[in-house]
């Protein structure tokens, strides 16, 4: 089971890998080809396409390097060096996105005729090694694949619109298209590097992972026989994808070392269903004086 295990997690970072040289070599022949072009909507996804190059590439890393045994300056591991990483690529993405609308605007007014049939070559490439890409990820289980799959699916649809646009200016001098592309990618693109950035703050600060509460935990754990009640419980997340949780449960005098093992496996079943990989529970017996009550 190991075995299969670690070979999983081989393919995955194999598949980053191959995700990424591909997207990289692209990126490069984009920009060139969007200078040749003198298509800014071209040179707009080549700014898309280096952010996720340096997603890639970092996630690529990532990958294998939280493979890492926990030790004791990382106690809890190596996965929040991933958001780090999410940090710096949303920060890149969004300089540059405000850069090219500085650079594009102006030309709504004096729009410039691109090379349509450039447009044309690079859109067809741009479709064909994105979907690539795309295709070797789509079967990721991870959080980390399935949202570098998202990024790819779409390039693929940001150069079919590429695509549509080249065409129509092969029969029509509507150059305008062009810059009004570009500012379309670029705010479309902003617009959800906007919303990871929040994502990855919340998570910075430690707080309740998405579509998840902690209230609802603790009802849950609440419903447990023989738990009377639950405090200072903590849910957060080290990445987004493998969560904390720490937790008070108040039992009878008496119960039995049996039931607290019983509790104990209880909880970890739940917290295992929220994606717990760490888990402290404390149990304290009724009447015991914890420092920590409910307010905390």
């Amino acid at each position: 089971m190991e075995k299969e295990s670690h070979n999983h997690h081989h393919d995955n970072a194999t598949n980053i890998g191959i995700a990424f040289l591909l997207n990289l070599v692209f990126t490069v022949f984009e920009i060139v080809g969007g200078l040749w072009t003198n298509s800014m909507a071209i040179l707009s996804d080549a700014l898309h396409d280096l952010g996720d190059s340096l997603t890639l590439g970092l996630s690529w890393f990532l990958e294998r390097y939280s493979k890492k045994e926990k030790d004791r300056q990382y106690s809890y591991g190596y996965q929040r060096y991933s958001l780090l990483a999410a940090m710096l690529n949303t920060i890149v993405l969004i300089v540059g996105s405000i850069i090219i609308l500085s650079e594009v605007i102006p030309r709504l007014f004096h729009p410039t005729a691109p090379k349509a049939e450039g447009m044309l070559l690079l859109a067809v490439v741009g479709i064909v090694v994105n979907g690539f890409a795309a295709l070797r990820l789509r079967n990721g289980n991870s959080l980390n694949q399935k949202s570098i799959t998202w990024h790819l699916m779409e390039d693929v649809l940001g150069w079919i619109v590429v695509l549509i646009v080249s065409i129509i200016l092969m029969f029509r001098d509507w150059y305008i298209l062009d810059p009004l592309m570009s500012i379309g990618i670029t705010i479309y693109i902003m617009t959800h590097v906007v919303e990871n950035f929040k994502q990855t703050m919340a998570i910075f600060l430690q707080a309740v992972p998405d579509k998840t509460s902690a209230r609802e935990i603790e009802k849950r754990l609440l419903a447990i026989p023989n738990v009377l009640s639950i405090h200072h419980t903590h849910f957060w997340s080290l990445d987004g994808e493998h969560h904390v949780l720490t937790t008070h449960a108040v039992v009878l005098e008496n119960t039995s070392h049996e039931e607290v093992a019983r509790i104990k496996s209880a909880v970890k079943s739940i917290a295992d269903e929220f994606g717990c990989e760490h888990i402290t529970l404390e149990i304290e017996y009724c009447g015991d004086d914890c420092t920590m009550d409910g307010s905390q």
